[in-house]
């Protein structure tokens, strides 16, 4: 079915992840057009429409979500009211994006992909690693079996806490009634939906958390295990209270093995049978460049995009698995 363009997008939330994450990226992205962005203070989102040149503002999200002026909605907001904010949007009939992760909770989760199902509506969520080139080199290199049959993957996060977190200030993502396990929540999923897109949906998944220091609500220590339907085992462990930052991924197969990091900005390193290489492949000035190009494409071109409601809804099923 032909889609009329420019798409016209709102904004609901205009905080630190859309200055240069993701704003932009709707912005130069041909046959899209951020025309609205909305914050609860209007003064923050009329500052920030004047920064960026869009053209209008609001402090109120149903004047976005039910705007006959505007075609789809991104939703930019803590994820407590995702699941607010997205049940409007599936009831205006419109397409959405929403920040990662999903909402809180795999029951929140459910709700909200049930919810666009049912009107037939694209439901797209801001893992955009699938999207970015870095990762989808580590992806064919894993499909032409460069290391063979893959057989275990390990990841290792850890980074000391912050000035703000022994201060004991107050962040959404540290609140428990927010993101229960903190930074796992927030950085954790991209990690755990990465390993599902390079490796197969997962089948099974365990773990516990606790609260090692005691500065805020959250679990800040996390550690599982799982194993993908493809039959690759897997383990990780996250802590946000250790005095040395790491950030390793290793995916071990038959002949070889892939060495890489989620976030930092490393090479990615393959040793095989035929030595060891080294990619250097950089991400772009707005990271969801390529998520919010591919939202395009499936939107206009019918193409399959990498990161769905589909997609987020099993990476909240494991995560759940891994927090119970």
């Amino acid at each position: 079915m032909p889609v009329e363009t420019p798409i016209r997008w709102g904004m609901i939330g205009c905080g630190a992840v859309t200055e240069m994450k993701s704003g932009p990226a709707y912005q130069q992205t041909p046959d899209f057009e951020l025309v609205a962005v909305m914050a609860r203070n209007k003064e923050r989102a009329q500052h920030y429409a004047e920064r960026h040149g869009v053209p209008h503002y609001f402090d109120n999200a149903d004047d976005v979500i039910f705007n006959n002026d505007i075609d789809a909605i991104y939703i930019a907001t803590p994820p407590d009211s995702h699941t607010h904010f997205g049940l409007k949007v599936a009831a205006a009939g419109k397409p959405c994006s929403i920040e990662k992760p999903l909402a809180p909770t795999f029951a929140e989760c459910t709700t909200l992909v049930n919810a666009f199902k049912q009107r037939g509506l694209p439901l797209f969520v801001a893992y955009y690693r699938r999207s970015l080139p870095r990762f989808n080199k580590i992806k064919a290199l894993i499909d032409q079996g460069q290391i063979g049959t893959p057989r275990q993957i390990h990841w290792q996060l850890s980074r000391y806490p912050g000035p703000q977190e022994i201060a004991g200030e107050y962040q959404w993502r540290t609140d428990k009634h927010i993101a229960p396990a903190g930074y796992f929540d927030d950085l954790a999923s991209h990690g755990l939906d990465l390993f599902a897109y390079l490796l197969g949906n997962y089948q099974q998944a365990t773990g516990f958390n606790l609260n090692q220091q005691g500065y805020y609500t959250a679990s800040d220590a996390v550690a599982a295990c799982w194993l993908h339907q493809s039959g690759v085992a897997g383990t990780g462990s996250w802590n946000f209270g250790c005095a040395k930052r790491q950030d390793t991924a290793l995916i071990q197969g038959s002949h070889g093995e892939i060495r890489f990091a989620v976030f930092a900005d490393k090479p990615i390193v393959v040793e095989s049978e035929s030595g060891t290489q080294e990619f250097h492949i950089e991400n772009p000035k707005h990271i969801q460049q390529y998520h919010v190009m591919n939202m395009r494409n499936s939107l206009i071109d019918q193409a399959q995009h990498p990161s769905t409601g589909d997609s987020a809804l099993h990476t909240s099923w494991v995560m759940d698995c891994i927090l119970k």
